[in-house]
């Protein structure tokens, strides 16, 4: 079922997770997997990592390749919705793409019985990046409009019905100017055909609900899902926002200051989140997105404890 249609009948609770590396097993993530679904998941994200370029030394010398550090999120998809029986929303990502690769793409996941693709620039890794057809996001989001109407690239065929969702950062891109400038970006996205909004990770429900309502004074008002990410260690506190470009609210972190052991880490960051969660609903978010890094315990905790859920 498309994730518009979804929002109309219920709060969705979706999560993110990460393929394996190149050569890992999968095994890990399904038994991650098998305790998060009982809390009756809405769809679940697959991230898309990028194509790189790498030099790595054989017996005849020095090889360029390109290759992806996690591979997979195609079969990934397929395997999920049939080990789970779950919408699943595979990333589609501009850097290291072309034009047909992406059309290829998208009539696979339609054979498939893909219904929704989140659609994002994808991150700078290195310089040593592959090249692409595209620069923005929104590019991708229009040759998909495209595709919904039966234009494919150089010829008119059967239409491709997706829904599609893009990114919002409410408190801004770390590459854009300031958040005025990154609103105008999210709304090319949505003009250009995008159906709903994830956004990055929030800590913080006062900033969800300003993004919101500047979104809506310049005419985004399709659906906007907050992104979540339980914190449950001090150790966290600092990485996430070395990482990610977001804000910790000083009161969580002296919150975390005062635990004493791991564990005391562990329940305080899953009782933030749950309140964090339950006022989001109270602000009127159409329910809930979380990230999970491969990890499952404390998101479980917290779905477990949330009121206003469904």
């Amino acid at each position: 079922m498309k994730v518009i249609e979804k929002l109309k009948n219920e709060k969705i609770v979706s999560i993110e997770i990460i393929p394996p590396k190149r050569g890992e097993d999968v095994e890990n993530i399904f038994s991650t997997l098998d305790r998060l679904m009982k809390s009756d998941i809405s769809f679940i994200n697959i991230t898309r990592h990028p194509v790189e370029i790498d030099f790595i030394e054989t017996d005849s010398g020095i090889v360029k390749i390109q290759k992806v550090k996690r591979p997979g999120t195609i079969g990934l998809t397929a395997a999920l919705m049939k080990r789970y029986n779950v919408d699943v929303v595979p990333h589609i990502i501009c850097k290291g793409i072309s034009k047909f690769e992406l059309e290829d793409t998208l009539i696979d996941l339609s054979i498939m019985g893909v219904e929704n693709v989140f659609v994002i620039r994808g991150e700078e890794v290195n310089s040593n990046q592959s090249t692409s057809d595209y620069r923005y996001a929104s590019e991708l989001v229009n040759q998909i409009a495209k595709m919904k109407d039966g234009e494919y690239l150089y010829t008119k065929a059967k239409p491709v019905d997706f829904c599609v969702g893009v990114a919002g950062y409410p408190e801004k891109h770390y590459e854009a100017p300031n958040l005025e400038q990154d609103l105008k970006f999210l709304k090319e996205k949505v003009d250009a055909g995008a159906d709903f909004v994830i956004t990055q990770m929030v800590f913080d429900a006062d900033v969800y609900k300003s993004f919101v309502n500047k979104c809506r004074e310049i005419g985004v008002n399709v659906p906007i899902i907050p992104g979540v990410k339980p914190i449950v260690s001090k150790k966290s506190i600092y990485a996430i926002p070395k990482k990610f470009f977001v804000s910790i609210p000083q009161q969580f972190i002296e919150r975390m200051e005062n635990c004493k052991t791991p564990k005391e880490e562990f329940d305080t960051g899953v009782r933030f989140t749950i309140e964090l969660i339950e006022k989001l609903l109270e602000y009127g978010a159409p329910g809930v997105h979380i990230f999970t890094m491969g990890r499952g315990e404390e998101a479980c905790e917290v779905l477990k404890n949330v009121k206003n859920l469904k």
